[in-house]
Protein backbone atom coordinates (compact mmCIF):
# COMPACT_ATOMS: atom_id res chain seq x y z
CA UNK A 1 0.00 0.00 0.00
CA UNK A 2 1.25 3.47 -0.86
CA UNK A 3 2.45 5.75 1.95
CA UNK A 4 2.72 9.03 -0.03
CA UNK A 5 0.67 11.37 2.12
CA UNK A 6 1.69 14.34 -0.07
CA UNK A 7 -0.47 12.95 -2.90
CA UNK A 8 2.04 14.22 -5.43
CA UNK A 9 1.68 13.08 -9.04
CA UNK A 10 4.52 10.59 -8.83
CA UNK A 11 3.72 7.39 -10.73
CA UNK A 12 3.90 4.33 -8.57
CA UNK A 13 5.47 1.01 -9.45
CA UNK A 14 3.74 -1.66 -11.51
CA UNK A 15 0.59 -2.98 -9.81
CA UNK A 16 0.27 -6.52 -8.58
CA UNK A 17 -1.65 -8.79 -10.96
CA UNK A 18 -4.67 -8.89 -8.61
CA UNK A 19 -4.69 -5.14 -7.93
CA UNK A 20 -7.69 -2.94 -8.61
CA UNK A 21 -11.41 -3.66 -8.67
CA UNK A 22 -12.85 -6.67 -10.47
CA UNK A 23 -16.63 -7.14 -10.60
CA UNK A 24 -17.95 -10.27 -12.29
CA UNK A 25 -21.72 -10.66 -12.85
CA UNK A 26 -22.65 -9.04 -9.53
CA UNK A 27 -26.31 -9.25 -8.54
CA UNK A 28 -28.26 -7.90 -5.56
CA UNK A 29 -31.95 -7.60 -4.79
CA UNK A 30 -34.01 -6.19 -1.94
CA UNK A 31 -37.05 -8.44 -1.73
CA UNK A 32 -38.84 -8.14 -5.08
CA UNK A 33 -36.70 -5.16 -6.15
CA UNK A 34 -33.70 -6.11 -8.28
CA UNK A 35 -31.21 -3.28 -7.66
CA UNK A 36 -28.19 -4.85 -9.38
CA UNK A 37 -28.99 -7.40 -12.05
CA UNK A 38 -25.74 -8.20 -13.86
CA UNK A 39 -22.80 -5.79 -13.57
CA UNK A 40 -19.26 -6.66 -14.66
CA UNK A 41 -16.23 -4.40 -15.10
CA UNK A 42 -12.60 -3.87 -14.15
CA UNK A 43 -11.14 -0.69 -12.62
CA UNK A 44 -7.37 -0.61 -13.02
CA UNK A 45 -4.69 0.83 -10.73
CA UNK A 46 -3.32 4.11 -12.00
CA UNK A 47 -6.62 5.09 -13.60
CA UNK A 48 -9.79 6.98 -12.73
CA UNK A 49 -12.84 4.92 -13.70
CA UNK A 50 -16.18 6.71 -13.98
CA UNK A 51 -19.34 4.84 -13.01
CA UNK A 52 -22.32 6.54 -14.64
CA UNK A 53 -25.98 5.77 -15.06
CA UNK A 54 -29.49 7.09 -14.40
CA UNK A 55 -30.91 7.34 -10.89
CA UNK A 56 -31.99 3.90 -9.77
CA UNK A 57 -29.54 2.12 -12.06
CA UNK A 58 -27.78 0.32 -9.20
CA UNK A 59 -24.66 2.47 -8.80
CA UNK A 60 -24.94 3.10 -5.05
CA UNK A 61 -25.93 -0.51 -4.32
CA UNK A 62 -22.88 -1.67 -6.26
CA UNK A 63 -20.60 0.69 -4.34
CA UNK A 64 -21.97 -0.55 -1.03
CA UNK A 65 -21.06 -4.08 -2.12
CA UNK A 66 -17.57 -2.93 -3.10
CA UNK A 67 -17.19 -1.35 0.34
CA UNK A 68 -18.17 -4.68 2.00
CA UNK A 69 -21.35 -3.13 3.43
CA UNK A 70 -23.71 -5.28 1.36
CA UNK A 71 -23.33 -8.92 0.34
CA UNK A 72 -24.04 -9.74 -3.33
CA UNK A 73 -26.67 -12.39 -4.00
CA UNK A 74 -24.60 -13.72 -6.90
CA UNK A 75 -21.39 -13.00 -8.78
CA UNK A 76 -17.98 -12.13 -7.39
CA UNK A 77 -16.15 -8.96 -6.35
CA UNK A 78 -12.44 -8.55 -5.71
CA UNK A 79 -10.67 -5.54 -4.22
CA UNK A 80 -6.92 -5.88 -4.72
CA UNK A 81 -7.57 -9.61 -4.95
CA UNK A 82 -9.60 -9.81 -1.72
CA UNK A 83 -13.23 -10.86 -1.43
CA UNK A 84 -15.37 -8.32 0.49
CA UNK A 85 -17.63 -11.16 1.67
CA UNK A 86 -15.04 -13.60 3.01
CA UNK A 87 -12.33 -11.11 3.94
CA UNK A 88 -13.99 -7.76 4.71
CA UNK A 89 -11.22 -6.66 7.09
CA UNK A 90 -8.59 -6.88 4.33
CA UNK A 91 -10.85 -4.97 1.96
CA UNK A 92 -11.64 -2.21 4.46
CA UNK A 93 -7.94 -1.77 5.18
CA UNK A 94 -7.32 -1.07 1.49
CA UNK A 95 -10.26 1.11 0.50
CA UNK A 96 -11.21 4.71 0.99
CA UNK A 97 -15.01 4.90 0.94
CA UNK A 98 -16.89 8.16 0.46
CA UNK A 99 -20.68 7.71 0.28
CA UNK A 100 -22.98 10.26 -1.33
CA UNK A 101 -24.41 11.14 2.07
CA UNK A 102 -22.71 10.37 5.35
CA UNK A 103 -23.33 11.24 8.93
CA UNK A 104 -20.92 13.29 11.02
CA UNK A 105 -20.60 13.78 14.72
CA UNK A 106 -21.92 17.34 14.74
CA UNK A 107 -20.52 18.25 18.14
CA UNK A 108 -16.99 17.13 17.21
CA UNK A 109 -14.52 19.28 15.32
CA UNK A 110 -13.14 18.43 11.89
CA UNK A 111 -9.80 17.49 13.43
CA UNK A 112 -11.45 15.30 16.09
CA UNK A 113 -13.47 13.44 13.46
CA UNK A 114 -10.35 12.67 11.42
CA UNK A 115 -8.50 11.65 14.60
CA UNK A 116 -11.24 9.14 15.47
CA UNK A 117 -11.05 7.66 11.98
CA UNK A 118 -7.26 7.42 12.28
CA UNK A 119 -7.68 5.62 15.62
CA UNK A 120 -10.03 3.12 14.00
CA UNK A 121 -7.17 2.23 11.65
CA UNK A 122 -4.78 1.95 14.64
CA UNK A 123 -2.47 4.68 13.37
CA UNK A 124 0.16 5.82 15.91
CA UNK A 125 -0.69 9.27 17.31
CA UNK A 126 2.30 11.03 15.80
CA UNK A 127 1.75 9.56 12.35
CA UNK A 128 -1.98 10.27 12.56
CA UNK A 129 -1.43 13.92 13.52
CA UNK A 130 0.99 14.43 10.63
CA UNK A 131 -1.32 12.76 8.12
CA UNK A 132 -4.35 14.73 9.30
CA UNK A 133 -2.41 17.99 8.98
CA UNK A 134 -1.52 17.13 5.40
CA UNK A 135 -5.10 16.24 4.55
CA UNK A 136 -6.43 19.43 6.11
CA UNK A 137 -4.02 21.42 3.92
CA UNK A 138 -4.73 19.37 0.80
CA UNK A 139 -8.50 19.86 1.06
CA UNK A 140 -8.36 23.45 2.32
CA UNK A 141 -9.89 22.60 5.69
CA UNK A 142 -7.16 24.25 7.78
CA UNK A 143 -9.35 27.18 8.83
CA UNK A 144 -12.15 24.81 9.77
CA UNK A 145 -10.06 22.22 11.61
CA UNK A 146 -11.19 23.23 15.08
CA UNK A 147 -14.79 24.08 14.27
CA UNK A 148 -17.66 21.66 15.01
CA UNK A 149 -19.00 19.75 12.03
CA UNK A 150 -22.47 21.22 12.51
CA UNK A 151 -21.32 24.60 11.13
CA UNK A 152 -19.97 23.14 7.89
CA UNK A 153 -21.71 23.75 4.58
CA UNK A 154 -22.63 20.89 2.23
CA UNK A 155 -19.49 21.47 0.18
CA UNK A 156 -17.26 21.64 3.26
CA UNK A 157 -18.72 18.37 4.51
CA UNK A 158 -17.92 16.82 1.13
CA UNK A 159 -14.30 17.88 1.51
CA UNK A 160 -14.28 16.43 5.02
CA UNK A 161 -15.71 13.20 3.62
CA UNK A 162 -12.87 12.94 1.11
CA UNK A 163 -10.31 13.66 3.83
CA UNK A 164 -11.86 10.90 5.92
CA UNK A 165 -11.63 8.49 2.96
CA UNK A 166 -7.91 9.22 2.61
CA UNK A 167 -6.88 8.83 6.26
CA UNK A 168 -5.81 5.20 5.88
CA UNK A 169 -3.76 5.80 2.69
CA UNK A 170 -6.06 3.56 0.61
CA UNK A 171 -4.91 1.80 -2.54
CA UNK A 172 -8.51 1.80 -3.81
CA UNK A 173 -10.84 4.82 -3.63
CA UNK A 174 -14.61 4.42 -4.02
CA UNK A 175 -16.31 7.81 -4.28
CA UNK A 176 -20.06 8.31 -4.69
CA UNK A 177 -20.89 11.81 -6.01
CA UNK A 178 -17.80 13.47 -4.46
CA UNK A 179 -18.39 16.78 -6.30
CA UNK A 180 -21.91 17.24 -4.94
CA UNK A 181 -22.21 20.63 -3.25
CA UNK A 182 -18.74 21.80 -4.22
CA UNK A 183 -18.19 25.26 -5.67
CA UNK A 184 -16.46 25.52 -9.11
CA UNK A 185 -12.98 26.08 -7.65
CA UNK A 186 -13.32 23.10 -5.31
CA UNK A 187 -14.45 20.94 -8.22
CA UNK A 188 -11.35 21.84 -10.19
CA UNK A 189 -9.19 21.05 -7.15
CA UNK A 190 -11.01 17.73 -6.70
CA UNK A 191 -10.27 16.83 -10.32
CA UNK A 192 -6.57 17.54 -9.78
CA UNK A 193 -6.52 15.51 -6.57
CA UNK A 194 -8.12 12.49 -8.26
CA UNK A 195 -5.66 12.64 -11.14
CA UNK A 196 -2.79 12.88 -8.65
CA UNK A 197 -4.05 9.88 -6.69
CA UNK A 198 -4.35 7.82 -9.87
CA UNK A 199 -0.86 8.90 -10.93
CA UNK A 200 0.45 7.32 -7.72
CA UNK A 201 -0.89 3.96 -8.89
CA UNK A 202 -4.11 3.96 -6.89
CA UNK A 203 -7.42 2.68 -8.23
CA UNK A 204 -10.05 5.42 -8.29
CA UNK A 205 -13.73 4.65 -8.95
CA UNK A 206 -15.99 7.70 -8.99
CA UNK A 207 -19.71 8.00 -9.56
CA UNK A 208 -21.12 11.34 -10.66
CA UNK A 209 -23.91 12.89 -12.69
CA UNK A 210 -21.64 15.71 -13.86
CA UNK A 211 -20.52 14.12 -17.12
CA UNK A 212 -18.58 17.12 -18.41
CA UNK A 213 -16.29 16.96 -15.38
CA UNK A 214 -15.92 13.19 -15.57
CA UNK A 215 -14.87 13.63 -19.20
CA UNK A 216 -11.89 15.66 -17.98
CA UNK A 217 -10.78 13.37 -15.16
CA UNK A 218 -11.70 9.79 -16.13
CA UNK A 219 -9.62 7.30 -18.11
CA UNK A 220 -12.43 4.77 -18.43
CA UNK A 221 -16.20 4.85 -18.16
CA UNK A 222 -18.61 2.12 -17.10
CA UNK A 223 -22.20 2.89 -18.08
CA UNK A 224 -24.95 1.05 -16.20
CA UNK A 225 -28.72 1.06 -16.56
CA UNK A 226 -31.44 -1.05 -14.93
CA UNK A 227 -28.78 -2.76 -12.82
CA UNK A 228 -26.81 -4.01 -15.81
CA UNK A 229 -23.55 -3.03 -17.50
CA UNK A 230 -24.45 -1.32 -20.76
CA UNK A 231 -20.99 -0.33 -21.93
CA UNK A 232 -17.41 -0.15 -20.69
CA UNK A 233 -14.92 1.90 -22.68
CA UNK A 234 -11.97 4.23 -22.59
CA UNK A 235 -13.00 7.86 -22.34
CA UNK A 236 -12.62 9.65 -25.67
CA UNK A 237 -13.16 6.47 -27.66
CA UNK A 238 -16.94 6.43 -27.75
CA UNK A 239 -18.28 4.30 -30.63
CA UNK A 240 -21.07 6.79 -31.30
CA UNK A 241 -21.58 9.78 -33.58
CA UNK A 242 -20.76 13.20 -32.12
CA UNK A 243 -22.63 16.43 -32.80
CA UNK A 244 -20.37 19.39 -33.56
CA UNK A 245 -21.45 23.02 -33.38
CA UNK A 246 -19.84 25.29 -35.97
CA UNK A 247 -19.98 29.03 -36.66
CA UNK A 248 -18.50 31.18 -39.45
CA UNK A 249 -18.62 34.80 -40.52
CA UNK A 250 -20.18 33.59 -43.78
CA UNK A 251 -22.97 31.20 -42.64
CA UNK A 252 -24.29 30.49 -46.12
CA UNK A 253 -20.85 29.50 -47.37
CA UNK A 254 -20.43 27.26 -44.33
CA UNK A 255 -23.73 25.47 -44.89
CA UNK A 256 -22.97 25.00 -48.59
CA UNK A 257 -19.54 23.56 -47.83
CA UNK A 258 -20.94 21.14 -45.23
CA UNK A 259 -23.51 19.95 -47.75
CA UNK A 260 -20.79 19.23 -50.32
CA UNK A 261 -19.14 16.97 -47.76
CA UNK A 262 -22.32 14.89 -47.45
CA UNK A 263 -23.39 16.38 -44.12
CA UNK A 264 -26.79 17.76 -43.18
CA UNK A 265 -26.31 21.01 -41.23
CA UNK A 266 -29.05 21.89 -38.76
CA UNK A 267 -29.62 25.54 -37.84
CA UNK A 268 -29.03 26.22 -34.11
CA UNK A 269 -29.14 29.96 -33.41
CA UNK A 270 -25.95 31.54 -34.71
CA UNK A 271 -24.43 28.07 -35.18
CA UNK A 272 -25.05 25.09 -37.36
CA UNK A 273 -24.82 21.57 -36.00
CA UNK A 274 -23.62 18.50 -37.88
CA UNK A 275 -23.17 14.90 -36.82
CA UNK A 276 -19.75 13.34 -37.43
CA UNK A 277 -18.70 9.75 -36.93
CA UNK A 278 -15.83 10.41 -34.54
CA UNK A 279 -13.36 12.97 -33.23
CA UNK A 280 -10.99 11.93 -36.02
CA UNK A 281 -13.70 12.68 -38.56
CA UNK A 282 -14.24 16.08 -36.93
CA UNK A 283 -10.55 16.93 -37.27
CA UNK A 284 -10.67 15.96 -40.95
CA UNK A 285 -13.79 18.09 -41.50
CA UNK A 286 -12.20 21.16 -39.92
CA UNK A 287 -9.11 20.72 -42.07
CA UNK A 288 -11.22 20.56 -45.23
CA UNK A 289 -13.27 23.63 -44.29
CA UNK A 290 -10.11 25.64 -43.65
CA UNK A 291 -8.69 24.46 -46.99
CA UNK A 292 -11.87 25.78 -48.62
CA UNK A 293 -11.20 29.13 -46.92
CA UNK A 294 -14.44 29.04 -44.95
CA UNK A 295 -13.99 31.70 -42.21
CA UNK A 296 -14.59 29.48 -39.17
CA UNK A 297 -15.01 31.30 -35.84
CA UNK A 298 -16.10 28.37 -33.66
CA UNK A 299 -15.77 24.59 -33.98
CA UNK A 300 -16.53 22.47 -30.92
CA UNK A 301 -18.55 19.43 -29.84
CA UNK A 302 -22.08 20.27 -28.74
CA UNK A 303 -21.54 17.67 -26.01
CA UNK A 304 -18.59 15.65 -24.75
CA UNK A 305 -17.94 12.18 -26.12
CA UNK A 306 -18.72 10.67 -22.71
CA UNK A 307 -22.07 12.48 -22.59
CA UNK A 308 -22.82 11.39 -26.16
CA UNK A 309 -22.02 7.78 -25.33
CA UNK A 310 -24.15 7.92 -22.18
CA UNK A 311 -27.16 9.34 -24.02
CA UNK A 312 -26.82 6.81 -26.81
CA UNK A 313 -26.41 3.81 -24.52
CA UNK A 314 -29.26 4.73 -22.18
CA UNK A 315 -31.70 6.11 -24.75
CA UNK A 316 -34.33 3.44 -24.13
CA UNK A 317 -33.35 2.49 -20.58
CA UNK A 318 -34.39 3.78 -17.17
Amino acid sequence: MSTHTEYSATPGGPPAPAAGIVVDHARRSFGPVLAVDDISFVAHPGEVTALIGPNGSGKTTLMLMLASLLVPDAGTIRIDGHDPVTDPAAVRARIGWMPDGFGTWDVLTVREILSIVASAYHLPKGEAADRIARLLALLHLDDLADRPARVLSRGQKQRLGLARALVNEPSVLILDEPASGLDPRSRIELRDILRSLAAQGRTVLVSSHILTELQEVADRAVIVARGRTVEAQRVGHAPVAITYRIAATEPEALRAALTTHGLQPVHAGTFVEVEVASETAAVDLLRRLVAQQIPITSFAPAQGSLEAAYLAMTEDRA
